[in-house]
């Protein structure tokens, strides 16, 4: 085994794989090497990752939990709609706003209820005698005070052990009020493995009680559907300006600053556009299979993906009008991006970056990297799903274990009268042959470099291990890890709400994490960085089993 001594250059990534095993029990590390992937694919094939699958207990995961994933993720963005958490005020709170998902509600009549924080704060005597008379309560009042076009609840890991039946409340309060639609999810934080369970859950509702609800014809020659975009910093803004600028109409965003409306017209969109893949591939699915609506996967952090995505998109539709206008855009587009490359590039070409997040960014953003002049090194999900790291065609071979069996399964089939596919299946075809590919998603193993490090749900420990042996330019990951890699003397990149940076979607999100990283991995002041115990360690100790 390599000494904590030996140099970078020394490593190889199967001996930084087995440093990282070492201190764990042999069961522990039994598990967890089967999560480590040195990328050693060759030809077509792609190695086999273990994901999805319980963190072990007493790590420290950067995971987040069910409800988050459902009320944090899915519906947080959505402003038209009051968001109630059932349960103790807790869960309410830290769900509230901390993931700078932006929204405009400046037209006239629009709400916004974003800046609230609903919650039934279940005190003691809730648990012990039930919460639904507060629950009802609660969304009583919050309809008496807004009168909103919807209430959701969501119910938490409390509500779930004491057997409220949130389902029957949001009926009753439904049929009550006419005008209001109340529905519920089951979204109880230990329901899955992580915040994918969550996704799946919100997608599942949504689709079931919101969309296809307004069936008015929206104007615009080339719609789509822009999904798992969560317009966190401003990215669905800047997303959202280029479109408009290339004649594209996008009817509803899943979920940044997203309406209740355009949950409910997602139907009448001719193309669905898939961003993140882990949490909201489902609902691209079910468009799919209920309304005929293909989906495509995009792209849009990075300029040379944003100009890909849109291609493609223009592609689908085969209009040479929008053809030559998406040409026009880029063009226009493309000059300021590159003199801001020009000028970054000599101080960041060479540096390396680590990226552990969410469900796609640790993917997406190696293209940002990349036009940077920089590699990654090792990246990995918090919570994904092993076609997420190897792409769709695993999925049919995906055995069905007994937490993905606490999700409910809703049966999705063609709407008789609205059903309306929106190409022909010889159209379809001669798409393929061109290169343009429908429901597919090749994962993030296939575009990381030859032995690299593929980590799903690095923990605490792991990811301050790799720090101390490659010792990246930059190190990517979420608001739990963000100090204690800084205090190693590493910047680290907050890329789940951005800290107070974006957007870094499309063109103009490009110059901005351009100019940021530039900064980052140029400042001279991580080199002064050390903790306390850096300097005068106080405690060693050894595990029991060494």
């Amino acid at each position: 085994m390599p000494s904590s001594a030996k140099k970078l250059v020394n490593w190889t990534p199967t001996d930084i794989k087995a440093d990282m095993l070492a201190k764990y029990p042999p069961k522990v590390a039994r598990k967890r090497a089967s999560q480590i992937l040195v990328n050693e694919a060759l030809g077509n094939e792609t190695p086999e990752i273990s994901a999805n699958v319980r963190t072990i207990p007493g790590i420290i995961t950067m995971r987040g939990c069910t409800y988050a994933g459902c009320k944090g993720v899915i519906l947080g963005p959505t402003r038209d709609i009051v968001n109630i958490t059932h349960g103790p005020i807790g869960c309410g709170f830290y769900s509230w706003m901390t993931r700078r998902n932006q929204t405009d509600a400046s037209a006239e009549g629009a709400e916004n209820f974003m800046p609230y924080c609903f919650s039934t704060d279940m005190q003691d005597q809730d648990i012990i005698f039930g919460g639904e008379k507060k629950l009802q309560a609660a969304i009583q009042e919050a309809y008496d005070l807004f009168h909103p076009k919807a209430i959701a609840i969501f119910a938490t890991c409390p509500v779930g052990l004491i057997g409220d039946d949130i389902h029957a409340v949001a009926r009753k309060m439904k049929a009550k009020f006419g005008d209001c639609n109340v529905f519920a999810f089951s979204c109880e934080g230990y329901k899955g493995v992580s915040q994918s369970a969550g996704h799946h859950i919100a997608n599942n509702k949504i689709f079931s009680e919101v969309v296809g609800e307004n069936d008015a014809e929206k104007p615009g020659e080339f719609k789509i559907n822009l999904l798992g975009e969560y317009n966190i910093g401003g990215d669905g803004f800047e997303i959202d300006r280029i479109l408009k600028k290339c004649g594209i109409t996008n009817i509803s965003t899943f979920s940044g600053n997203s309406t209740y409306d355009q949950f409910a017209s997602a139907h009448k969109a001719d193309l669905s556009a898939v961003m993140c893949h882990r949490s909201i591939n489902y609902v691209a699915d079910m468009l799919e299979t209920k309304f005929g609506i293909p989906w495509i996967k995009v792209n849009f952090i990075g300029a040379k993906s944003t100009a890909k995505s849109l291609r493609k998109i223009a592609e689908y539709f085969g209009d040479p009008g929008l053809t030559a206008r998406v040409e026009e855009v880029i063009a226009e587009e493309m000059p300021a991006v590159e003199a801001v490359i020009d000028d970054v590039l000599p101080r960041t070409k060479g540096k390396t970056a680590m990226l552990f997040v969410g469900g796609s960014r640790a993917h997406h953003y190696q293209d940002l990297f990349a036009e940077m002049g920089m590699k990654t090194l090792a990246a990995g999900y918090e919570f994904a799903h092993r076609d997420d790291y190897e792409g769709r065609q695993v999925i049919p071979g995906l055995k069905v274990d007994a937490d993905s069996r606490n999700i409910e399964e809703i049966e999705v089939k063609a709407d008789e009268q609205r059903y309306a596919p929106r190409k022909t299946s010889e159209e379809m075809a001669k798409l393929e042959a061109a290169g343009l590919k429908f429901k597919e998603y090749d994962g993030l193993i296939p575009d990381m470099d030859h032995q690299t490090l593929v980590i799903d749900d690095l923990n605490q420990y792991e990811a301050e291990k790799l720090v101390e042996i490659i010792k990246p330019d930059v190190f990517c990951a979420g608001i739990k890890e963000k100090f204690s890699i800084q205090k190693l003397g590493i910047p680290m990149k907050q890329l789940h709400s951005y800290d107070s940076g974006g957007p870094y979607a499309g063109f103009q999100g490009a110059v901005n994490f351009y100019h940021e990283i530039d900064r980052l991995v140029n400042s001279k002041v991580w080199s002064y960085m050390k903790a306390p115990w850096q300097e005068n360690p106080e405690l060693s100790a050894t595990y029991v089993w060494e």
